[in-house]
């Protein structure tokens, strides 16, 4: 709950807050409190203004380290953001709902169609968490627990609660979550390939005028310092003509994971347009006798975690989304040798 006294604009006129504690901060320390708040705010000034004294819990000064507890009341200074935070609050990205797979207290689970961002950054201006906040302005809390890459579709599981966030963070770190994907790949997927153990290592592409370039990932040795460990799990669902449906489960979550390792393999996913083959993705956007491949076919199906609160097993599925499925549809079955 916020109370912004005299404030005569978000961006020109910085005014003194008063934010009341609810119980889904009570227990922070003062700091990790006020940077949540203070979204854009240098971390050191955020210290500043608690070492001042400027900064009053109930009308006492308070330090750094001081927890917060429910019903307080925490006076803040005012204090300016960057121009382009304040252009970001006075231009909001546009509230919208998506598809729910499940909601309850502390979760929630949507089918995320693919073109949209998960989150704000890298040349887009807002994403999916940006647009559910917008569109939920009474939700206390709302955070992704994972990430999607831009053009993947499926499950993304959003938290409501923090105890939610990190017990289900936790569960992803340590790997006790099913991730399976649906990916389509380029050419004949050899049967005895189930296991890709390869470690996967960031780099970035040159970039222009001083900029720093685009981010990529790349398959690396085992003795790369640089190399973080990534386990694939391969099966194939489906043979077709020129092309081959898995199902692929991570055991680890990097970065662009599943498409540099099937790329790797000399199967790079339809329509990738990082990672993939730029040719076959062309022919494949070509309505000739099946509709147009407009994407790229990869697309998060199925998730299993123990709940944040009963921990009983959850299971979801997300079905193909209609323009992958008549893709499949459309492309002929592989022919079996006779």
């Amino acid at each position: 709950m916020n109370h912004i006294i005299g404030a005569k604009s978000a961006a020109a006129m910085p005014a003194v807050k008063w934010l009341l504690v609810d119980e889904e901060s009570a227990g922070q320390r003062l700091d990790n409190f006020l940077m949540r708040q203070l979204k854009g705010v240098p971390k050191t000034h955020v210290y500043r203004i608690i070492r001042s004294g400027e900064v009053r819990i109930n009308k006492g000064r308070a330090s750094a380290e001081t927890r917060v507890e429910v019903g307080d009341e925490v006076r803040v200074p005012p204090v300016r953001v960057s121009e382009k935070l304040a252009d970001k609050a006075a231009n909001p990205a546009p509230g919208r709902e998506f598809p729910l797979l499940l909601e309850d207290d502390s979760l929630m689970a949507i089918n995320k169609p693919a073109g949209v961002a998960v989150h704000g950054g890298s040349g887009v201006s807002f994403g999916v968490i940006e647009q559910l906040r917008q569109a939920r302005p009474q939700a206390k809390l709302l955070e992704l627990v994972h990430r999607l890459d831009r053009d993947t579709s499926g499950i993304l599981l959003v938290a409501k609660k923090r105890s939610a966030l990190k017990n289900l963070q936790d569960q992803f770190r340590e790997r006790e979550t099913g991730k399976t994907y649906l990916a389509l790949v380029k050419g004949d997927w050899p049967a005895t390939l189930k296991v890709i153990d390869q470690p996967l290592q960031k780099f970035l592409l040159p970039g222009k005028d001083g900029m720093e370039g685009e981010r990529r990932v790349k398959v690396t040795t085992p003795e790369d310092p640089d190399g973080m460990r990534s386990i694939t799990l391969v099966k194939v669902s489906q043979r077709l003509q020129g092309a081959t449906l898995l199902e692929v489960t991570i055991k680890t979550g990097r970065t662009h994971q599943i498409r540099v390792h099937l790329s790797s393999q000399g199967h790079p996913i339809a329509g990738d347009d990082k990672y993939g083959d730029f040719e076959w993705n062309r022919q494949l956007q070509k309505p000739t006798a099946q509709p147009g491949l407009k994407r790229m076919f990869l697309h998060a199906w199925r998730l299993q975690f123990n709940h944040p609160v009963t921990a009983e097993r959850v299971a979801l599925q997300a079905d193909l989304p209609p323009e992958l499925k008549a893709y499949v549809d459309h492309v002929p079955a592989k022919t079996p040798p006779v």
